[in-house]
């Protein structure tokens, strides 16, 4: 899924896009546009947690990012091993924030041409870092701290 609003895109549909809607619903967000490539699971989505989100056919993407503030893929593609995202940039604002939730490559091809047009883009690690916290403290009883120096431990320890 790829997702965004008023402007917030996202792409996909899954538990990490439902996690990332729902913050976005939680935050206020006027307008989120969802696109996913089978259109009936944004449709069940949006249905779901209901609110202000549209649904957009998977082919529009490059045009319905033209107000979005941030734009969000929460699909596989672009993941190592994986069929790249095809997403034009053109008409994204330069302003938007790119986010890509993909950690392996960190950055996709989505995070390099963002970049390059001058977008702020923010890669995948942070949030699997936050995700993992739970885990851990239940197999080991103690909640870890994200910090710089774990996403360096861990960035070294994936050889970037």
């Amino acid at each position: 899924t790829l997702g965004w609003g008023r402007g917030r895109r996202g792409y996909g549909a899954g538990g990490a896009a439902r996690a990332i809607l729902v913050a976005l619903q939680e935050s206020g967000t006027p307008e989120i546009k969802l696109l996913n490539r089978t259109k009936s699971r944004s449709e069940e989505l949006s249905i779901e947690l209901g609110g202000v989100i549209e649904v957009y056919d998977w082919e529009s993407r490059a045009d319905v990012i033209s107000d979005a503030a941030t734009l969000v893929n929460t699909t596989s593609l672009g993941m190592k091993g994986q069929s790249p995202l095809e997403m034009d940039l053109a008409k994204l604002p330069e302003t938007a924030l790119v986010n890509d939730i993909v950690y392996t490559p960190l950055e996709t091809g989505l995070l390099k041409n963002a970049k390059q047009r001058g977008n702020p883009a923010v890669d995948g690690l942070d949030m699997l870092l936050h995700q993992a916290r739970p885990g851990f403290a239940a197999w080991f009883g103690m909640e870890p701290e994200v910090t710089d120096a774990l996403r360096d431990h861990v960035l070294k320890a994936m050889g970037s």
